[in-house]
Formats: structure tokens, C-alpha cells, sequence
């Protein structure tokens, strides 16, 4: 009789060993989890993202300047020649520059409010692009900004592939007088080099 209790005794002893230990093995595993699980909820949140990538150009403000040979045309706030490009259509006003061109012929984009001088106030206007951009527009006429020009008072872009020209305070294409004076780059008499001229009618 006491062996047998004895038996019983180490028998509940084993399955409270055994059911102890499952436990302990239970909590770790679930612990572990746990523990897994919460990684990737303390991941970084996401950033806002870049801001006005296409970096395109703006101005406050349309100024007029004079070239001898070239009369006078329109820049922006800092001096910058503004073209026109011949493919645009200026009623309604209509950009065909677009992808790759507007990497080199860079819209200016339109600001709320863009002050006159030297030129009708009430000729300033924009356009809405097919990009979804909002473009600055002279007499209807989108306008840009060309690559090539490094500083105010260049005019590299005048006359390229015959579609592109420096604006007028009119609307209108530059050109220049029929005695062929003056140059791109803001001298008199041709004396630029055959960089700043590529392009230029009566220059070869």
C-alpha cells in the first residue's frame, strides 16, 4: 500500500514536471514572437518626397532690354533672355514643348503674381501644360528660358533651328536689322564668338 502511493506520488511529481516545463516553453515561444513581430512595426515612416523637382525657372517680374542690331526684348527678374518657340500656339495659348525640350527650353513657370516693366501688364497671362505645370505667357505666347544662356544679357538661343527667338515686349520674335550688327552675347559689330552667333540670321 505505501509503494504504492510512493508510485502515485512520483507519477503527479513527472506530470507537473512535464506540464511546467510546457508552459515555460509556451511563454518563450510566444514571447518570442512577440518580440519578432514588432520589428517591423517600428519601421521609419516614409519621406515627403522631393519637392518641386523639375526645378524649372520662375521670375517675379518681365523687364525689357536693348541690343544694338537686336531692339529691344524681354528678360526675366535677373536679367535672363525669354523666347518664344514657333510650334506654341498663342490663341489660345497652347506649350508643343514638352519631355526632352523642356530640358533645354525650360518653361518659365507662372507665380502668382509677375509685375510688368517695359512691358502691357495686361499682356502677362499663363497656360496650363499638358504636364501639369502652370506657364508664364507673353501676348498668349508660353515663354522659356534657353540652357545655353550662362548670364544675363546672353542670347545663344536666338534664332536656333529657326523655331526659337527672343520674345518681344509686343509678344513678337526678335530679329535682327537687316545691316546684320550686333550679336548674342550683348556686343556690338559681330566681335562674339561663333558659339554665342550659331544660329543668328545674317550670321554665318
Amino acid at each position: 500500500m505505501i509503494r504504492q502511493r510512493v508510485v502515485l506520488a512520483a507519477a503527479a511529481g513527472v506530470t507537473s514536471a512535464l506540464l511546467l516545463a510546457a508552459c515555460g516553453s509556451s511563454g518563450d515561444s510566444s514571447s518570442s514572437t512577440d518580440s519578432g513581430a514588432a520589428g517591423p512595426a517600428s519601421s521609419a515612416p516614409a519621406g515627403s518626397g522631393d519637392a518641386d523637382g523639375m526645378g524649372m525657372p520662375t521670375t517675379s517680374m518681365l523687364m525689357t532690354e536693348e541690343m544694338e542690331g537686336m531692339g529691344t526684348f524681354v528678360t526675366d527678374d535677373k536679367g535672363m533672355t525669354l523666347y518664344r518657340y514657333e510650334m506654341d500656339q498663342a490663341s489660345p495659348s497652347k506649350s508643343m514643348c514638352t519631355g526632352d525640350c523642356a530640358k533645354t527650353w525650360m518653361p518659365v513657370m507662372a507665380q502668382d503674381s509677375v509685375k510688368a516693366m517695359g512691358v502691357e501688364q495686361n499682356l502677362v497671362g499663363s497656360v496650363d501644360r499638358s504636364d501639369g505645370m502652370k506657364q508664364l505667357t507673353l501676348a498668349g505666347r508660353p515663354l522659356y528660358r534657353y540652357m545655353g544662356d550662362a548670364k544675363a544679357g546672353e542670347m545663344k538661343g536666338q534664332a536656333k533651328d529657326s523655331k526659337w527667338y527672343a520674345v518681344t515686349p509686343g509678344g513678337e520674335k526678335a530679329a535682327m536689322s537687316s545691316d546684320g550688327s550686333g550679336s548674342s552675347d550683348g556686343t556690338s559689330g559681330g566681335s562674339g564668338s561663333s558659339g554665342d552667333t550659331e544660329g543668328m540670321p545674317g550670321m554665318s
